[in-house]
């Protein structure tokens, strides 16, 4: 990941003002430690901060059409660069960076190529002809983006929200699949796949098709020209990447450079659920695997700096960022820059456990929708941000553009959970996988249930986080909390305690109102929580939150606290009520 900034139509155009763009850009050289690029034309100015991963002796930024004219900043990856090149041959390209091909399809394209991009991206472009510029951003919103605006009537873009805040009288998060035009002064949505109406598709289900695209989407996301990895927490996501990319590793040229037995690595409280099912498919596959160790307070210390990265005050997103944001300093120091990670897998599929109390198919299939565009609030944050922090780059295979058409598309009936014909939580991924004459995983890992991150790298980790805040936020501080923070209002001593760190670093309330809001429970949208009566009593983020589905959820109430867990299960429940 790179760290981009750009701001036009600045009334002043001096050394001072150069120095401040510098001054910003440099808050954001953890995203892109390897060189740092600036380019100003009159009153026009695109920074940009480079995590090198494709071309890195050339591909410095920002980038150029032939004469200069179109000048182009860019975080992200394009994955289909090399069969665009094959669309401008009548150009003549700098660098083999995988970027530069933006600049020379808008001059032939003009706004319309966005489309024609296959990778996680933002990106703005000045033409110098006319001194109009564009900005857009991916079709999911992987990549972050924001857009401000300054009392001197200038307009700014910004990889993450520290780098334009303080000189920004308004900004907002740029909305994923948008991209924007000086000339029309406008956001226009260039993303417009069949599934964003919500409407419910009927296409039967295939596991062959299925099972291919995603094996093409990890393919694809294997272009690199640096040392690379897995994140694998041995659940179901994870573990599918892995095996994909172990599996076709030795054909790719990524094998030639760095060698044909791939990095996998996993993060946990010690004898976390986490840490014993990644050893179990690193060694099934045969990966060199790295285990890292943290304690809660060691977690606790990092808090902090955690919300200052993610730039978000989110109950769930904290809690899940913390151990990615310790284990991607642990990954940076052995030298590697790039890893691929199983984000969105449980939004597509409805994954999370709560969608065993969808009512119906039509409720199942606009859960996901809903899920899958808020992505860029949560789960792409996180994975972004947390390992950004550090220069390294996550990539994600299941948001893949045409991966997500083909798994949309899917008559939701078959998404849904059905213990009577032996579906449980993402069934038709698991079944797409299952292949008994050449299996990719053990089958108690291909059907292990759902563990949200959070939850999986510990239980203790979000029981050690409830207690420290219930030591530093007292009931007084809770009561009156409307009153000190009367948007989004935490409802938590948690929330309450990250709430009262995010105003810290970002007080204005522009930057408050990026952040969601809403009832939840297991992740739910506010809407789902409608689906079961007693959710509405117990509403906590964690996967543990789901009564009645995860077997190690919270207790219902104090007096089964000791009782046996679903099903009859022999094993007790230890875990505090929330």
């Amino acid at each position: 990941m790179c760290g981009i900034l750009a701001v036009f139509g600045c009334i002043d155009n001096s050394q001072t003002k150069r120095s401040r763009i510098i001054e910003l850009s440099r808050r954001l050289r953890h995203r892109g430690p390897d060189w740092s690029g600036l380019h100003s034309h009159e009153n026009c100015y695109l920074a940009h901060q480079r995590l090198a991963i494709v071309d890195p002796t050339s591909g410095d930024q920002p980038l150029y059409n032939e004469d200069k004219t179109i000048i182009v900043t860019v975080n992200g990856e394009i994955y289909n660069h090399k069969q665009l090149r094959e669309k401008l041959k009548s150009h003549q390209f700098r660098t083999g960076s995988d970027c530069e091909v933006i600049a020379h399809l808008y001059e032939e394209y003009g706004d319309d190529f966005v489309d024609m991009l296959d990778g996680m991206f933002s990106f703005v472009l000045l033409d110098t002809r006319d001194k109009s510029f564009i900005a857009a951003r991916d079709a999911i919103g992987i990549t972050p983006l924001y857009m401000g605006w300054g009392l001197d009537g200038s307009t700014w873009f910004a990889s993450e929200m520290k780098a334009l805040s303080d000189d920004c009288e308004r900004f907002m998060s740029f909305l994923p699949g948008h991209i924007y035009s000086s000339k029309q002064g406008t956001l226009r949505r260039w993303y417009n796949p069949p599934w964003y109406s919500e409407q419910i598709p009927s296409t039967p289900y295939d596991p062959v098709v299925l099972r291919e695209a995603f094996e093409k989407a990890v393919v694809k996301r294997l272009m690199t020209d640096v040392p690379f990895g897995v994140l694998l927490s041995g659940g179901l996501d994870s573990s599918l990447v892995a095996a994909v990319a172990n599996r076709h590793l030795a054909d790719l040229e990524a094998a030639r450079q760095w060698g044909s037995q791939l990095h996998t690595f996993c993060i946990g409280l010690k004898g976390s659920p986490d840490l014993k099912a990644a050893r179990e498919v690193a060694d099934y596959l045969g990966t060199r695997h790295h285990e890292f160790h943290f304690t809660v307070q060691e977690g606790i210390d990092a808090i902090e700096e955690v919300i200052y990265h993610i730039e978000t005050y989110d109950v769930t997103t904290i809690r899940a960022s913390t151990p990615m944001f310790l284990m991607s300093r642990k990954i940076k120091s052995l030298g590697v820059k790039m890893v691929l990670s199983g984000e969105g897998s449980d939004e597509i599929f409805g994954g999370y456990l709560y969608f065993h109390k969808a009512p119906n198919k039509e409720e199942f299939h606009q859960e996901t929708c809903r899920k899958i565009k808020a992505l860029h609030l949560y789960d792409c944050l996180r994975a972004n941000k947390s390992t950004s922090a550090w220069g390294l780059e996550a990539r994600v295979p299941f948001l893949d553009k045409k991966f997500i058409d083909i798994a949309m598309s899917i008559d939701p009936e078959w998404k849904m959970i059905r213990p009577d014909l032996g579906r449980i939580e993402k069934w038709i991924l698991r079944n797409a996988f299952d292949d008994e004459q050449n299996p990719y995983l053990p089958k108690h890992i291909l059907y292990r249930q759902k563990e949200q991150f959070s939850d999986g790298v510990g239980y203790s980790w979000i029981d050690g986080l409830k207690d420290h805040a219930n030591r530093h936020v007292t009931d007084a501080m809770l009561t009156q909390a409307s009153f000190v923070y009367p948007e989004n209002t935490p409802t938590t001593k948690e929330a309450y305690y990250y709430r009262a760190i995010f105003e810290k670093f970002f007080p204005k309330n522009a930057a408050r109102s990026t952040v969601p809001g809403g009832p939840s429970v297991a992740c739910s949208t506010a809407k789902a929580v409608e689906w079961d009566a007693a959710w509405s009593k117990n509403l906590d983020p964690s996967g543990r939150a789901a009564l009645g589905v995860h077997a190690a959820a919270y207790e219902e109430s104090v007096d089964a606290k000791n009782a046996n867990l679903l099903n009859g299960s022999p094993q007790k429940s230890t875990r505090r009520d929330c």
